[in-house]
């Protein structure tokens, strides 16, 4: 049966996450209704990255099994169905046992924080009204890249077997109102990314020392890192995978 990737943008404002729960609306519950609305049958969906209540994505994958053709044209017909705030952008055939969470070589994030009072950057960025160093911020984010367990970072309760990550970019820039951090990495841990921007804020606050937040690392102790940074402000950017798995770009 022919396997398709989905990709998707949306805004998470409105939803509890990516991924289907029990008495709460998600991105993966509307992207289905959608489809089987426009297929006329249920389509069972699974996705690459599982974004939190509130997180944002400017790219976010789904892969499904379906016996017919699926055009690039009929994402028109299911956008009309989707709610405004989530957008299927592209459709693509790909090999039969491509994966869209396994398959992916890297991800890339971005937190955004701003510091002046701005009603229209409140449901994107982290209002955060205190001085920030940036070069505190980016010698913070140099020594994220100089390791690879990132166990501190990592929300309790996951069943992950191991907490090693290799991290592609980690840089904090300041462009305009926003200060906003950039992490790649081949893979990420759950609540990673908002640790991390959380934990250094401290750094750029002058709360906690760049010796301190490395140590923080290196404890592999989550209680000491700060995850309390809300999710309104972390973006998912990009997933990307080898081009061997796709078929064609329809």
């Amino acid at each position: 049966m022919p396997r398709y990737f989905l990709e998707v943008l949306y805004k998470g404002t409105n939803y509890s996450g990516f991924q289907i729960q029990k008495n709460a609306n998600s991105i993966q519950q509307e992207i289905e209704k959608a489809f089987e609305i426009y297929l006329h049958q249920k389509i069972a969906m699974t996705g690459s990255s599982r974004t939190d209540t509130g997180v944002h994505a400017l790219q976010n994958f789904f892969h499904f099994d379906f016996d017919g053709e699926i055009l690039q044209p009929s994402l028109y017909n299911i956008n009309s169905i989707l709610p405004t705030d989530i957008v299927a952008r592209n459709i693509y055939k790909v090999q039969p046992n491509a994966h869209c969470r396994f398959d992916a070589i890297s991800r890339e994030y971005k937190y955004y924080v701003f510091q002046k009072k701005n009603p229209f950057l409140q449901d994107t960025a982290y209002y955060y009204p205190y001085t920030l160093d940036i070069n505190k911020l980016s010698a913070a984010s140099a020594i994220v890249a100089e390791h690879t367990n990132f166990t501190s970072f990592s929300k309790r309760n996951t069943q992950v077997k191991n907490f090693e990550c290799s991290i592609i970019r980690s840089e904090w820039q300041q462009e305009g109102e926003h200060y906003i951090y950039t992490v790649k990495a081949n893979r990420f841990l759950r609540g990673m990314v908002r640790g991390l921007a959380g934990t250094m804020l401290q750094v750029g606050r002058g709360k906690t020392s760049l010796e301190g937040f490395e140590k923080i690392i290196i404890s592999q102790d989550s209680s000491k890192a700060d995850f309390s940074v809300p999710g309104h402000g972390l973006f998912l950017v990009s997933v990307n995978y080898h081009g061997s798995i796709f078929i064609n770009s329809l």
